[in-house]
């Protein structure tokens, strides 16, 4: 159990990379869609460069981040197994497995932008890219507060950081609509 800390500070390491690929990708979905509807050159030059960043992005950082982060994390479950029976776990785990599919879903959406495939709009990638904020803050809750109690405040105000992400969303929104420069 020497090596504990050592494995769980590199699950740590890589989930907060993991994170900060899933943060930051949507936003160059964002950007890419609005590249799409520009008019030429710019929509080429734009588009290319941005489909190399986001390709970087998200097998140079995201997809190892992810790969690693559960690697270690099924290794600190081998170490200690009775985490297992434990309920806050069962929950982490289910929001764990929500962020695979928010991951695999992302993944489709990069795959389809990178055929040039513009399937969704610029403000729904907004709003896709808030998706992992919402797990990474029930995560968070849960690993720390690690019980039922303190966890139903979290998912509180889990429900309370989505209201005010959308209020800031439209309100960002009206902005942009007034300024489209903003």
């Amino acid at each position: 159990m020497e090596y504990y800390n050592y494995i769980k500070s590199l699950h740590l390491i890589f989930v907060i990379t993991w994170f900060a690929g899933l943060f930051y990708i949507p936003r160059l979905f964002v950007y890419q869609i609005e590249a799409f509807h520009k008019p030429s050159p710019e929509k080429e030059i734009l588009g290319k460069q941005l489909k190399l960043m986001a390709k970087r992005l998200w097998f140079i950082i995201t997809w190892p981040s992810a790969i690693l982060a559960t690697i270690f994390a099924i290794w600190l479950l081998i170490l200690i197994p009775s985490w297992l029976e434990q309920g806050w776990m069962h929950v982490k785990l289910t929001f764990v497995l929500l962020l695979f599919i928010y991951h695999y879903k992302t993944h489709l959406y990069y795959k389809q932008l990178q055929r040039d495939e513009v399937k969704v709009t610029s403000n729904f990638m907004r709003i896709w890219n808030e998706g992992a904020t919402f797990i990474l803050f029930a995560v968070v809750f849960l690993v720390i507060l690690k019980n039922a109690i303190n966890w139903i405040f979290g998912v509180i105000g889990i429900v309370v950081l989505g209201i005010l992400l959308m209020l800031g969303f439209k309100l960002y929104k009206g902005i942009r609509d007034k300024n489209p420069n903003a």
